[in-house]
């Protein structure tokens, strides 16, 4: 077992497995895996366990699952502390890789015909900020100039990361990601919840009212600096239902806020209660039937905004990254792959192009968009 594991979770699951591992200690796996049973579970934040054993996760050779899109990390830990969250814990204190690491990393796989880089942190925009003994915060190269340098990367490709914090979105990022033509216009900025009350029991330390000027800045830049269907950046959202406390009132403003920026996509979770968080604290007492109900009328708003925010792209022609494909029930050929936008797109193949289409995975091909649904498109192949 590995993940996100407190040192107080090893009680609760050593007998039930053989091995409880920090992530971090990856470069220790072959030792130990040797053993019949270990569990290496430090606490995160406690630096001189990486200098004690030698490691530097941010430097593990990664093995790629495809030939044509990889996440790159460019960052690993948490300083934030939401209160519904065990990351900083295990994950320890924010870390950011060198930046001509990334750089290296970017251009071998470019050079490769990787057409996707993800950027991969627990709060990419806050990459670069290097904290200091006495709480001063120094910046060296910040995550917008970072994105500029992979920008600047020769070659066919796109740029996605994921996830950013609203509280770290400066305007010289939302700039940034307007200007550089390479960056994708979709972006995930969690919000978490529509209500400052909930926002503070949270310890998100911004308001409704700034997340919806924040994304609103981030729409102008897009229709400032981009043409077509690019001046519209599509939204997703991350959002907890029923955290304690949280009334009817306070749940209707967060549908509220649904319905005024029209998310494209929302990833929506029931509050759960987990020891080791400072929301461990609070009493759960929002029934799991009113959060199911919750779920639901975020979901139906989502699915409404979703659907209208997709009629853009109705017979229109974009370019999409195959990712798979696979055979219907009618024995045909579809293929699947995503927009720009981070649209998922189903393409029907016809039999011109049936027995090509493995050569087409991993490949940017143009497609007609010829019908919508909330979460996807429906193309054919030009």
């Amino acid at each position: 077992m590995t993940g996100c594991i407190l040192k107080s979770d090893i009680e609760k699951f050593k007998d039930k497995v053989n091995y409880i591992l920090s992530i971090k200690a990856l470069k220790l796996w072959p030792k130990i895996l040797k053993k019949e049973k270990d569990f290496l579970c430090p606490d995160q934040r406690d630096l001189k366990f990486n200098e004690k054993f030698n490691i530097d996760y941010l430097k593990t050779a990664p093995k790629y699952e495809n030939n044509f899109s990889t996440y790159i990390p460019i960052m690993t830990g948490c300083d934030n502390f939401c209160s519904y969250c065990v990351v900083p814990y295990t994950r320890g204190p924010e870390i950011s890789r060198p930046a001509k690491d990334i750089l290296n990393e970017a251009q071998n796989l470019i050079e490769k015909g990787y057409k996707e880089i993800w950027l991969l942190g627990q709060n990419v925009n806050s990459y670069g900020i290097q904290r200091e003994t006495d709480a001063k915060l120094t910046r060296k190269i910040n995550f917008a100039g970072l994105l500029k340098m992979i920008n600047n990367i020769s070659g066919n490709f796109w740029i996605r990361f994921t996830s950013p914090h609203p509280k770290d979105f400066s305007d010289e990022l939302i700039e940034t990601i307007a200007k550089c033509e390479k960056i994708t216009p979709y972006l995930n900025l969690p919000i978490q919840s529509g209500d400052n009350g909930i926002l503070k029991k949270m310890n998100r330390p911004y308001t409704a009212s700034h997340y919806k000027k924040l994304v609103e800045k981030i729409k102008n830049s897009f229709k400032k600096h981009r043409k077509g269907l690019e001046k519209n950046i599509f939204l997703s959202t991350d959002i907890i239902v029923g955290f304690p406390g949280e009334t009817k009132k306070q749940f209707e403003n967060t549908a509220k806020i649904f319905k005024e920026i029209k998310f494209d996509m929302a990833y929506i979770s029931q509050y759960s209660h987990r020891s080791g968080t400072l929301a461990f604290k609070l009493k759960d007492d929002v029934p799991h039937k009113e959060k199911k109900q919750r779920e639901e009328v975020l979901t139906e708003i989502l699915k409404k905004t979703a659907l209208e925010n997709g009629k853009k792209f109705k017979g229109k022609e974009i370019e999409i990254l195959i990712s798979k494909s696979r055979i219907t029930n009618s024995e045909l050929g579809i293929l699947i792959g995503k927009s720009r936008h981070y649209k998922t797109v189903k393409i029907q193949l016809n039999a011109k192009h049936q027995n090509s289409s493995a050569n087409l995975i991993g490949k940017l091909v143009k497609v007609k968009i010829i019908d919508t649904t909330p979460f996807g498109l429906k193309g054919e192949l030009k």
